[in-house]
C-alpha cells in the first residue's frame, strides 16, 4: 500500500516544496465540487498539508442527498484520523461511533455457517519463515485443531463482545490489537468540515450548472453555480458521487464495468433502533440474492441489503430487509442503483475524481471509505505543479487501479466460493474470474501459501480467513512444518490459544469501553 497520509503530512517537507515553487508554476486554488464524507476529507487533509499556502474551496449543496452506504470501516483509517490531530475518544462520541474489531459473515458459504474475518495477525508469531496457520493446518487436516478463528485474538474477542485499544504489554497479544471504527458518516463529514474551515477551507453553498472547459487543452477552467457565480480553479477534485459531474459529464473519462463478476445493482439503506449493546464488529449476511449489513452505532443500528435486480425485485428486498432488523425501522428503506466498477482514469487532465464519482465498490469489506483515503494520499505524493506532468498522472492512475482491482479480487471471492442454493448464487459458482484471483487460489489450494503484492490493500491473513471461511481448503501444508516434532506444534498451536482466551478474559466489554471513555450524547435521528 503506499505510504498513508499520515505519513505524508507528518514527513511534509517545505524546502522541497519552496524549490519548486521558484522554478514551477504553482497550484494556488483547488475547487473541491462536493462535500460528504469524501469531499471534507479531502478538505481536511490538504489543508492540513498546504497551510494556507493554497486557497481551497469546497462547493456543496444541502439539496442534493448524501449516499452514506459507507459507515465501517478498516484499520487505516486510524492513520488519517491521527495525521489530523484528531483524540480518537472526541472523534467517537461526536459521530456516535463504535469501535469494529472485524467483520462477520454468515450464511456466506452455506446457509447455518459462519466465519469472523478479523483484523489483526492470526495465531502467534511466525517460526522462521513459516507463518502459524501453516502450523495450525496440519493439525485441522489431522482433525487436531479447531476452527482458525479459535487462535484468532480479535475473533474470540469479537465473539464474546469484549474491546480495549492496545496497550504497550512486551510479548501479549494485548499489544497488538487492531481495531477501526463504525460511525455516522454525516457526522463524520461534519465533523471534518470544522476542522477544514478552521483552517481556512472556503464552503460555498450552491449547486454546479455548468462546467467551462479551456479551449486550448481540453482542462477545467471553472465551473458555474445556479447563482450564476463563476469559481476558477487550477486543480479539481470531484466528489460529486455516482454522478461524475466533472470527472465524467465534462471530461467523459470512461468506466470500466464489473457487472460480469460482482452482479448486484441496487441497495436498500434504513436504520432501526439499538435493543443490545453495540457488537464490536460489523456483520454481513448473506440472502438470496444479496446480502445484508448490520453496523451497530451508539444511537441506532445501521442496515442495508445489497442485491442484484436481475434476480429479487425491489419489494422483496425491501421485506427482506425490513424483516431482518433488530428494531424498529427508523425511516422508509432508501434505494440506491449502482453499476461496480472504476473510472478508466481516476485523474484526468486537472481533475481527480475521489469518492463515488471515482468507482464503486460494494461495501462488504468496508473498503468505501478507505479508497478516499488512499486517493488523498496518492494525491499529497503525486501533488502537481500548474504543469500537470502526465507522467506523474499516469503513475497515480495505474496505482489506484492496482488497488481497485485486487481489493476487487477479494470481494469477488465470496462469491464464487459458495455452496449456497438458488439461481443467484449458482451463477455467482459458475462465472469466469479475473486470471490475478484464480492464480491466487490455485496456489493456496496447493500448500495454503499465500503472498502479498506490491502491498497490496489486504494482507496474506485476511486472504487466509475468506478463503477457508468460503471453504477453499488446501490440499496440504508448508512442508516445512514438518521440520518441527508433532508434539512441539501441537503444543505451541494449543499455547496460542491458550493465551489468547486469557487474554480476553481479562478485558472490558464492548459497551463497558465506550460507557467509560466515548459514551455520546443524544442526537436526533435522521428522517
Amino acid at each position: 500500500m503506499a505510504a498513508p497520509v499520515g505519513g505524508m503530512l507528518a514527513a511534509r517537507d517545505t524546502t522541497a516544496m519552496e524549490k519548486q515553487a521558484m522554478t514551477e508554476p504553482r497550484i494556488r486554488n483547488i475547487v473541491i465540487v462536493g462535500g460528504g464524507t469524501a469531499g471534507w476529507m479531502a478538505a481536511a487533509a490538504l489543508s492540513k498539508l498546504l497551510q494556507g499556502q493554497v486557497g481551497i474551496r469546497l462547493i456543496e449543496s444541502d439539496e442534493i442527498g448524501i449516499v452514506g452506504v459507507g459507515e465501517a470501516t478498516i484499520p487505516q483509517i486510524q492513520l488519517f484520523n491521527q495525521a489530523l490531530g484528531l483524540d480518537e475518544d472526541d472523534f467517537i462520541r461526536k459521530t456516535q461511533g463504535t469501535f469494529k474489531l472485524g467483520i462477520e459473515f454468515v450464511d456466506w458459504l452455506r446457509p447455518g455457517h459462519s466465519y469472523h474475518h478479523a483484523f489483526g495477525g492470526i495465531g502467534g508469531r511466525p517460526l522462521g519463515v513459516v507463518p502459524f496457520y501453516q502450523y495450525w493446518l496440519k493439525l485441522h487436516q489431522a482433525g487436531a485443531a479447531g476452527e482458525l478463528g479459535d487462535y484468532t485474538f480479535n475473533s474470540i474477542a469479537a465473539r464474546q463482545n469484549k474491546f480495549m485499544r492496545a496497550v504497550a504489554i512486551p510479548n501479549s497479544p494485548l499489544s497488538t490489537i487492531a481495531h477501526a471504527f463504525h460511525f455516522d458518516a454525516g457526522l463524520y463529514a461534519k465533523y471534518l468540515r470544522g476542522h477544514a474551515e478552521a483552517r481556512g477551507v472556503r464552503r460555498t453553498e450552491g449547486k454546479v450548472t455548468e462546467t467551462r472547459l479551456r479551449a486550448e487543452n481540453g482542462f477545467i477552467e471553472a465551473v458555474v453555480l445556479e447563482s450564476g457565480e463563476v469559481v476558477g480553479g487550477d486543480l479539481f477534485i470531484d466528489c460529486s458521487g455516482f454522478r461524475g459531474l466533472l470527472i465524467e459529464q465534462a471530461l467523459h473519462t470512461g468506466y470500466e464495468d464489473w457487472t460480469h463478476w460482482l452482479p448486484c445493482n441496487r441497495a436498500m439503506a434504513v436504520p432501526c433502533e439499538s435493543v443490545s449493546p453495540p457488537t464490536p464488529f460489523t456483520r454481513s449476511t448473506a440472502r438470496k440474492a444479496g446480502w445484508q449489513w448490520r453496523i451497530p452505532l451508539q444511537h441506532r443500528i445501521g442496515n442495508g441489503m445489497v442485491y442484484s435486480a436481475d434476480h429479487l425485485s425491489d419489494d422483496e428486498a425491501a421485506s427482506i430487509l425490513l424483516g431482518n432488523l433488530d428494531g424498529a425501522p427508523l425511516a422508509d428503506p432508501r434505494p440506491l442503483r449502482f453499476v461496480t466498477g472504476m473510472r478508466k482514469r481516476f485523474w484526468n487532465r486537472n481533475c481527480v475524481a475521489m469518492g463515488l464519482a471515482s468507482g464503486f465498490m460494494e461495501p462488504l469489506e468496508s473498503t468505501s471509505i478507505h479508497f478516499i483515503q488512499q486517493s488523498i494520499s496518492k494525491l499529497v505524493a503525486f501533488f502537481p505543479s500548474a504543469g500537470f506532468d502526465q507522467v506523474d498522472i499516469d503513475e497515480f492512475n495505474r496505482q489506484v487501479q492496482f488497488e481497485y482491482e485486487r481489493s476487487r479480487d477479494f470481494i469477488v471471492l465470496h462469491y464464487i466460493a459458495n455452496e449456497r442454493p438458488g439461481p443467484f448464487w449458482r451463477q455467482c459458482r459458475e462465472m469466469a474470474i479475473p486470471d490475478t484471483l484464480a492464480a491466487k487460489i490455485e496456489l493456496f489450494r496447493s500448500h495454503g501459501r499465500l503472498f502479498r503484492e506490491h502491498e497490496e490493500l489486504f494482507t496474506e491473513s485476511s486472504w487466509v480467513q475468506v478463503l477457508l471461511g468460503q471453504g477453499v481448503r488446501p490440499r496440504s501444508y508448508h512442508p516445512m512444518v514438518d521440520t518441527l516434532p508433532h508434539d512441539e506444534v501441537s503444543r505451541m498451536v494449543a499455547g496460542v490459544r491458550g493465551v489468547h482466551e486469557a487474554c480476553v478474559a481479562a478485558m472490558p466489554s464492548h459497551a463497558e469501553f465506550i460507557a467509560k471513555h466515548c459514551v455520546a450524547g443524544a442526537v436526533a435521528v435522521p428522517a
